[in-house]
């Protein structure tokens, strides 16, 4: 086996620890940072990410830029399905699945026998990293934080001394945080959040605190076609720009700021707090339109179906087949999602206020509350049949104790 191993990099704590102790067994450490054209990382640019992976001794660093990719394989399906893990976190873990793709595909290209990641065996990333890469290559994963012995207490105080020893500085931002930063937003975990205390207004990196937003709303108009967004404003977009766009326009209100408790495939409570304005707005506006285009009994099965994807991608099942299943299933429902929706906010929360399509499930001749195109008698008897089963489950009651 070549003792080349390719280390999924993003120049944090985490994985800079990875580099030396990987070098330390032996291997030639290739990095790479997988660049999905986001809003700006909270620790570096790609280009310090590659200088620090040097610094650290890899032999050589890929910057590769995905954000296309990221937009295709995570965000449509995401906004077209419209259900977060437990209705509240936006599966900004996504990502995790494109990272491996990219380091097997480099792994291949330059020889190497081995994958390595950043992930501690506490919680549910080790898991998606770990299932994606066998079930797409025969490579040998390794995980070198997930190796550190429990004996030695708190794991990010280890790596933080090890690498200061070995004369490397440590940013504070690393010292208090673990963070990831992508087109999808910014996760933070670590100091007071893993505490269950109110998280820091100055960890914040793309939502503005509530003293920070403007004082005048702001709205926007989102077109989209078969469920896919393709314009703001009237501007025809790619979907990273369009989604970058937003979390600039919508962060600057505090929009997509939230905590998250998750349960963990270990077993553990997992706390974190997560900044996600771009998807938070795409998806008020996404299931308004498609709430008024929908059936009713298409509207009352999909989130079903939409709940299991989102527990497979967030459990580390992207690469199963019943994912690729059920999106299949969301696509075809997406077929008249088409019109545009205006979306506005006052600060901290969105609304879709206006929905246009030509797709709306509407009638000629009856408005909701204001006027009919049956007759009362009608309506009459179709409440008494809709609810004949009720009245008689009471009827009958009534007889047997009387």
């Amino acid at each position: 086996m070549s003792q080349k191993v390719v280390l999924a990099f993003s120049g944090g704590l985490d994985t800079s620890y990875c580099v030396l102790a990987l070098k330390k067994a032996g291997y030639e450490v290739i990095t790479y940072f997988v660049d999905t054209a986001g809003p700006g990382s909270a620790e570096a640019s790609p280009e310090e990410v590659a200088a620090r992976a040097k610094e650290l001794g890899a032999v050589d660093h890929h910057n590769i830029e995905a954000s296309q990719r990221l937009w295709d394989g995570i965000v449509v399906p995401l906004i077209q399905a419209g259900e977060w893990r437990q209705g509240r976190y936006p599966l900004l873990c996504a990502d995790r699945y494109l990272i491996v793709e990219a380091g097997i595909e480099l792994a291949k290209s330059v020889g190497a026998g081995a994958i390595a990641h950043g992930c501690t065996g506490m919680g549910n990333d080790q898991v998606r990293f770990d299932r994606s890469a066998r079930a797409l290559s025969d490579l040998e994963v390794l995980a070198p934080i997930r190796d550190i012995p429990a004996s030695v207490g708190n794991v990010r105080d280890y790596e933080r001394g090890v690498l200061e020893d070995a004369g490397f500085a440590v940013p504070a931002s690393q010292k208090r945080y673990t963070i990831n930063q992508n087109l999808l937003g910014t996760t933070f975990s670590g100091g007071e959040i893993d505490e269950w205390k109110k998280p820091d207004e100055a960890a914040r990196s793309l939502t503005a605190a509530p003293a920070d937003w403007p004082r005048s709303a702001h709205s926007a108009v989102i077109a989209f076609d078969q469920g896919k967004a393709i314009s703001l404003n009237g501007q025809v977009l790619s979907g990273p720009e369009l989604l970058s766009r937003l979390n600039h326009d919508f962060g600057a209100y505090g929009v997509g700021f939230g905590t998250y408790t998750g349960d963990t495939l270990p077993g553990l409570k997992g706390r974190i707090a997560f900044e996600a304005p771009g998807l938070v707005v795409l998806e008020a506006a996404h299931r308004a339109l498609e709430h008024a285009v929908l059936t009713a009994e298409q509207n009352a099965f999909k989130p079903v179906a939409a709940a299991k994807w989102a527990d497979l991608v967030y459990d580390g099942g992207y690469f199963d087949p019943l994912r690729a299943e059920i999106e299949a299933f969301i696509s075809a429902t997406q077929a008249r999602v088409h019109g545009a929706v205006t979306v506005e906010t006052h600060g901290g929360r969105v609304d879709a206020v206006e929905v246009d399509s030509p797709m709306i499930l509407k009638s000629d001749t009856a408005v909701y509350a204001q006027r009919a195109g049956w007759s009362g008698e009608e309506a009459q008897g179709f409440t008494k049949l809709s609810g004949q089963s009720s009245a008689l489950w009471s009827e009958v009651g009534r007889k047997v104790t009387s």
